[in-house]
């Protein structure tokens, strides 16, 4: 009797598992968005095999080789690089297969520098490929089962089941994205394009003078520079949203990093008669990230306010440390934004109304600061009055703490 309330239980357990499946598949469905898509299914993946952690490793076809790209419970693994060869998850994606490892320890495809970085201990993993059209896309891991168990046929079936609606999910959603973008691209450049052909044309009329041709020669010049800035921070945004922008995971003096770039923006602030202005500590404690990445978002955040100011304006930059995060902030007396554009501040391509006219720039910027930032780990704010400035902060893990997820 005993045996077969055992097997009843059972049953309704993997009954409801079943269900679930159904549910999860609804919600990978419901959304385009890449990031919040990921780390939907690597929540359901944990809690469908009762694990520890889970990770979603996405496959680069140019490098060949696989990034983390969402995570629970595994404190700085996004945007580390594994290899194609020496890694279990390599071999999932080279197989195609599922692979259950009991003891990571006895397996000589166990890829160790992951945990070292996420300071995690990995005893057992299973992982199965994410595939669409018979093309592994990625790989979904969950590591340690709960109270020391085992994984199960059933762990298998049901992580493989998911797998394959991740697959499905995550390429709709690179999909949408990548056509989403290339319409704005086309959108965004048709507009100095026309400009190139037009003065162009002009040039080519006998009754221009040499000064006029001098005159329209410049402003193709800097159309077609502002062409390639454009094409620029579209590769930038698209490798981002993609996931194809891996992420150094060094430590970074954020201090050196903000100095940097108020040496280079710094003749741009004196053109303007915009004065600098900074409040920053060189003990800083270090953080784990990109200082690339880091000083692109200082450019972006420090020019943005630059851009805006007018003459006598001033552009603050400070950072200090708040419990196991740093926090930065840029602020300036410029003009402000109004209450109703913050909402869309960080939207690629938008623009306060009125201020079209008021500075050049690719409109990306903001958007890619805060995709940079988010992937440290940390958040990024707008704070704004019209009339009294705007101030841009966000945050980042100091080292040890956290970074990724």
């Amino acid at each position: 009797m005993a045996e077969n309330s055992d097997l009843k239980t059972q049953g309704e357990k993997s009954l409801a598992k079943l269900e679930w499946m159904i549910e999860i598949s609804r919600s990978l469905n419901s959304t385009l968005e890449l990031r919040p898509l990921l780390q939907r299914i690597a929540v359901a993946a944990q809690q469908l095999t009762e694990t520890e952690a889970s990770s979603i490793l996405l496959l680069d076809r140019k490098s060949g080789q696989l990034y983390f790209e969402a995570a629970t419970n595994l404190p700085g693994i996004r945007s580390i690089v594994v290899p194609m060869e020496g890694s279990i998850a390599g071999l999932v994606a080279q197989t195609g297969k599922p692979i259950v490892v009991p003891d990571v320890r006895e397996d000589p495809h166990f890829y160790p520098q992951a945990d070292e970085q996420s300071e995690f201990n990995t005893r057992s993993i299973l992982a199965v490929p994410m595939v669409v059209r018979g093309n592994v896309i990625g790989v979904l891991e969950v590591v340690n089962k709960l109270a020391e168990a085992e994984f199960t046929r059933e762990d298998v079936e049901m992580l493989t089941v998911l797998g394959g609606q991740a697959a499905v999910a995550v390429q709709n959603a690179l999909l949408f994205q990548q056509s989403d973008l290339v319409a704005e691209i086309v959108h965004e450049m048709r507009t100095p394009l026309m400009s190139v052909i037009g003065y162009s044309e002009l040039m080519q009329q006998p009754a221009m003078t040499p000064e006029q041709c001098r005159q329209f020669a410049a402003i193709i010049e800097g159309e077609a520079e502002r062409l390639n800035g454009l094409a620029n921070s579209f590769l930038d945004l698209a490798k981002i949203e993609s996931g194809r922008a891996s992420l150094c995971h060094d430590p970074v003096d954020l201090s050196t990093v903000i100095r940097m770039a108020i040496g280079v923006l710094a003749p741009q602030a004196d053109a303007k008669q915009v004065a600098l202005s900074s409040d920053v500590p060189v003990d800083l404690p270090p953080i784990v990230g990109d200082a690339q990445r880091l000083h692109q978002v200082m450019l972006n955040l420090m020019g943005n306010g630059i851009k805006y100011c007018q003459e006598g304006d001033t552009v603050t930059i400070t950072a200090r440390r708040e419990g196991g995060s740093l926090v930065v902030s840029v602020a300036d007396t410029g003009p402000g934004i109004p209450a109703d554009a913050l909402s869309r501040i960080f939207e690629r391509f938008y623009r306060v109304p009125g201020t079209e006219g008021q500075a050049v720039g690719s409109g990306l910027g903001l958007t890619i600061a805060r995709k940079i930032v988010e992937a440290h780990g940390g958040e990024i704010t707008v704070s704004s009055e019209e009339g009294e400035g705007t101030t841009f902060t966000f945050t980042l893990p100091v080292e040890g703490t956290c970074i990724g997820e």
